[in-house]
């Protein structure tokens, strides 16, 4: 082979190359752009936009030691266990150059095994990268507990997880044991472990970012500053947690389910130790079509224990929680609370999941699995966009001393104007509402 071939075959050789990474190249950015849960639509309010950050993502498994066990009491008492908690944690990260950070989420379809509705696994798609490390930090981040309703799952939210952990959270989201869609079990353990979870949760966080623990998260989360997310019966067990203690009617409730069984008192109001349960780091609450006003949860006593700033977001028509007895009435009686009502007009009660995916439209499927995350009226992906601006403003408000103050400052009724930060045209079919704290 002359030199002439030979150079021939070394450039044939370095076009091959080049045209390999140029397709890499032009694959990437296409995979890159195809639309996930959580990126904005072309209306999409202005904080819906990504943060700055890269987002990584990491499962740890909790044991909260000695628990009641709420499945098995006999006689009116329930023997103690070891209970499980697998939570999702997003995170701002360091994505390495060259990487696209999609992440393949696995959720369930079905409800642990009922006839008709068999637990069939599926995958959906998001913006983070499995395991990538934590950005470095001279200030931790603050935290920010995600609690899904009954039945849910810790990847109910991701649109808003991912979201937020891009604009500078540590984001833990739970499985509520006995409470998701492969493990559903009886509404009694829901009653009684929701808010246990979340502050089982906000203490472990607090372990691990402890300067010195073993964890990735050591020095950098800031539980001092923490925001709590609850949606249906996350925002039940979420009021709960931030004051609203349980009435008479909803412990004698709980009595009658499970033959006499008092592992509910100590979160009632007028338990004498339940204020002293009341955790002063959670400095914001978001309470997403929370349940339990309409079934006599709370007494007017209990919403007044509530002093957390907190977010309520509605919708109009939903018939779980309700609304002018249910989600509205609770806004209306937390008269210590500065707070917020968002509220979509005719929409349900799905104000809070991912859209619903490709595999819940299929002919002959169960009509609730589509329903789990469908509103007959709303698009989803625009009530998750709206979500994420919203809530965006109120933790940024109470979490980072954001000036997000003129995105809360709105006139009730979305269709006389438009509201900061939407597109011209785009505000419309919400209504919002504020009240500022009595005390």
């Amino acid at each position: 082979m002359n030199a002439r071939t030979k150079y021939l075959f070394v450039l044939l050789g370095i076009a091959i190359a080049l045209g390999i990474a140029w397709n890499r190249a032009v694959t990437i950015p296409e995979e890159e752009h195809k639309f996930v849960f959580g990126d904005a639509l072309p209306d999409a309010p202005e904080l819906a936009q990504r943060g700055a950050y890269g987002v990584g993502v990491q499962t740890l498994e909790l044991v909260h030691k000695n628990q009641a066990d709420i499945l098995n009491i006999k006689e009116g008492k329930a023997p103690l266990y070891d209970r499980p908690i697998t939570i999702e944690l997003w995170y701002p990260a360091t994505i390495p150059v060259g990487i696209t950070p999609i992440e393949q989420y696995t959720q369930v379809l079905g409800r642990n095994g009922t006839p008709g509705r068999p637990v069939t696994p599926f995958t959906f798609k998001g913006r983070a990268l499995r395991d990538a490390a934590i950005m470095d930090t001279d200030t931790p981040y603050p935290l920010v507990i995600l609690s899904h309703g009954y039945v849910g799952s810790r990847f109910l939210f991701t649109y808003l997880a991912e979201n937020l952990a891009s604009k500078g959270y540590v984001v833990a989201s739970i499985d509520h044991t006995d409470s998701t869609y492969r493990d559903a079990g009886h509404f009694t353990s829901t009653l009684v472990n929701r808010s246990l979870d979340q502050l089982f949760v906000l203490n472990e966080m607090d372990r691990l970012g402890q300067s010195g623990s073993d964890s990735f998260l050591s020095g950098k989360v800031d539980t001092s500053r923490t925001g709590l997310i609850g949606y249906s019966m996350g925002g039940y067990g979420g009021l709960n947690t931030c004051g609203a203690g349980y009435s008479a009617t909803a412990l004698g409730f709980f009595k009658g389910q499970t033959g006499g069984s008092d592992a509910l008192d100590k979160r009632g109001m007028d338990h004498e130790a339940y204020t002293g349960t009341i955790d002063q780091r959670i400095k914001a609450f978001v309470a997403l079509a929370p349940w339990g006003m309409a079934n006599g949860v709370w007494d007017a006593k209990g919403l007044a224990g509530l002093r957390t700033p907190t977010l309520f977001v509605s919708g109009s028509q939903d018939d779980i929680s309700g609304y002018e007895k249910g989600v509205k009435a609770i806004y209306e009686g937390a008269v210590n609370s500065d707070r917020y009502l968002l509220t979509y007009v005719n929409a349900r009660h799905n104000v809070a999941p991912n859209p619903p995916a490709e595999v819940t439209m299929k002919p002959g499927l169960d009509i609730n699995e589509y329903l789990r995350y469908a509103d007959s009226v709303w698009d989803m992906r625009r009530i998750n966009n709206v979500n994420q601006h919203f809530i965006t403003a109120f933790l940024g408000i109470h979490l980072q001393d954001k000036a997000y103050g003129e995105y809360l400052d709105l006139s009730e009724d979305a269709n006389t104007g438009n509201w900061k930060g939407f597109k011209p045209r785009t505000s419309v079919g919400m209504e919002w509402r504020h009240a500022a704290a009595a005390e």
